[in-house]
């Protein structure tokens, strides 16, 4: 005779009722199931995760991104002519979205580790393919609007990579839970082999990934060169109007050392200050001159230039959400705010012993200073009374041009070899930060040529290149990095190397003792016999005594499962009359 464990009564199972109530709409324990889950199931558990890691990669996008956030809004607005923060919406739905799928993927997980089949509600299922079909548009859209944005992933990581390690550790180390339980707790079987495979190799390129890191910030802080010097790029346009007078106060009251700005040339040969090929954006021109306002900016003479309000469109489309931070006078100041003129910024920067680094524009072909605006820059720079030693120039094109310039430190934005910079007479380099790697930084310095990275406005990226060794950086949000006294991190070679070691043989131990407790576990599960037994037996609870019509249907439910799975002729199921539980033999059922 085989002695079965004594029937139990059913328990209130709340967390489990939760779980699979929101996932797949089944709250009813009737509704549930422990068996395999499908196919189909299984393909859209594949979707889930894929829409997660997807909408991951998307927010750490934008996370890092902030940093030039400007420039999306400026690359949208030369597409669609119309100024807008576009990061907001973008912003929203990627929370939104990356919320919803993240709850929803921990609660598939939950179902795995209860042993619940996966059963994924319709109206999810919609959800699911709702969000990941959006952000599949929103990266095809950003990939064409601001395809080399790309590229800060790759710089982020040379400051994130340690962090993101651990982080990466600590998910695969928990997924050993999972992994062991669907690979001890089963027949063995080919897939559950590759599966197990699968997961070792993940672990071990986890474990050995910070051998591929390349992060300055992992040095001797002794070797840790000055602070990098501030550039106000167009003054401190997240305060003020950029390119305006007001602007460039604002960015040496913030600790610039420097003032960058972008120069156009008028018809009557006056150099100007404007960002944009238009006048539409940052100015009133579409209520002076509405005829005009999508001409060429340099198409304008000075005194016309001179009659457009260049801040009163700060106030209304408030780019930077700083309007609400002004106070009254600041606001009745940027308001009246005109256009600038080279000479008037080149004047303050004299007046505050900084320097200036001017972006030029060549005037279009048509323009009648198309061949001298060079000497238009020059004259300006003397009217000014700055030292032309302060002055640097920026893509003097063509360089038979460049060539005519004397007197005047003169840099380029472009990646260029030792020898071509110096075969073109170049002082230094103004790069983009995703242009200016650690060993190329080093390299130029090495050789005495100076490198100015932008933009810069995170205090990540500002730290980064700090470790890097760059003198200096241009920025829009001085008063962002006025903030920064110190690295945001440092650690020395000796130190990370023992967090990583560390962190590696704590993780292993961990996978090692979680593949032991299921082993074991199961071991003493598979003796005990209860994988014998059903769902009902299991869920019975045999300290509650009840003699309710639900008990006695559920233990009549049991019995005729015992039936139903077919007993031995020897076996006999024993169900205690004198506890007034029923007797099951061979023979029948008695009573």
């Amino acid at each position: 005779m085989v002695k079965h464990q004594p029937l139990q009564v059913y328990e209130k199972q709340v967390f489990v009722s939760f779980v699979t109530g929101i996932y797949g709409c089944r709250w009813k324990r009737y509704q549930r199931s422990q068996d395999d889950s499908s196919r189909w199931e299984c393909t859209w558990f594949i979707i889930l995760c894929s829409s997660f890691l997807l909408l991951l990669f998307w927010a750490y996008f934008w996370l890092v991104a902030q940093n030039d956030f400007n420039e999306f809004n400026w690359s949208v607005y030369n597409r669609s002519g119309e100024w807008r923060d576009e990061t907001i919406p973008i912003l929203a739905s990627t929370t939104v979205g990356f919320s919803y799928i993240t709850f929803l993927l921990i609660l598939a997980l939950f179902h795995i580790s209860l042993g619940q089949q996966l059963n994924l509600f319709w109206v999810h299922k919609i959800g699911v393919l709702a969000t990941l079909l959006t952000t599949i548009s929103g990266v095809v859209s950003v990939d064409d609007i601001w395809g080399d944005e790309w590229d800060i992933l790759l710089v982020s990581l040379q400051s994130t990579a340690p962090f993101l390690h651990i982080g990466a550790l600590a998910t695969v180390t928990a997924f050993s839970w999972l992994v062991a339980g669907y690979v001890v707790r089963r027949e063995r079987s080919n897939f559950q082999v590759l599966v197990l495979l699968i997961y070792v190799i993940i672990f071990l390129a986890v474990c050995l990934a910070p051998l591929t890191f390349t992060c300055p910030c992992i040095m001797d802080r002794h070797s840790l060169r000055p602070r990098p010097d501030i550039i106000g790029r167009r003054g401190a346009p997240m305060l003020a109007p950029e390119n305006t007078m007001v602007s460039f106060n604002r960015a040496l009251q913030q600790g610039a050392t420097s003032l960058e700005a972008d120069v156009t040339i008028s018809v009557d040969g006056v150099p100007f200050l404007m960002r944009d090929r238009t006048l539409r954006r940052t100015t009133d021109v579409n209520k002076v001159f509405p005829a005009r306002q999508s001409d060429d900016a340099a198409l304008f003479n000075w005194t016309e230039i001179r009659s457009l309000n260049a801040g009163q469109w700060f106030l209304e489309s408030d780019p930077y959400w700083t309007v609400e931070t002004l106070t009254a006078r600041d606001r009745s100041r940027i308001g009246n705010q005109t256009v600038c003129s080279l000479v008037e910024m080149l004047r303050l920067a004299s007046r505050a012993n900084s320097s200036a680094l001017l972006n030029v524009r060549k005037p279009p072909p048509e323009h009648p200073r198309s061949r001298s605006w060079f000497m238009d820059t020059l004259w300006a720079v003397q009217k000014a009374g700055i030292s032309p030693k302060r002055v640097r120039t920026v893509t003097w094109t063509p360089d038979t041009d460049r060539g005519r310039v004397r007197g005047l430190p003169q840099t380029t934005t472009e990646k260029l070899s030792l020898e071509e910079i110096r075969q073109r007479g170049i002082t230094s380099l103004t790069l983009h930060y995703s242009k200016a790697s650690h060993r190329d930084i080093q390299e130029y310095l090495a050789n005495n040529v100076s490198v100015t990275v932008y933009p810069v406005n995170e205090p990540w990226l500002y730290s980064l290149l700090w470790c890097s060794g760059v003198p200096s950086v241009s920025s829009d949000a001085p008063q962002v990095l006025r903030k920064v006294p110190y690295p945001i991190w440092l650690m020395s070679q000796y130190a990370y190397g023992f967090i990583w070691i560390s962190s590696d043989l704590v993780s292993i131990a961990i996978v090692i003792g979680i593949f032991c407790f299921q082993n074991y576990h199961m071991i003493r599960w598979r003796m005990s016999g209860m994988q014998t037994y059903n769902p009902e037996q299991i869920m019975l609870s045999a300290m509650v005594r009840r003699s309710s019509r639900d008990v006695n249907i559920m233990k009549e439910k049991l019995i005729f499962s015992e039936l139903n799975n077919g007993l031995g002729s020897s076996e006999e199921l024993s169900l205690y009359p004198e506890n007034g539980y029923a007797r099951y033999s061979h023979g029948g059922l008695s009573h």
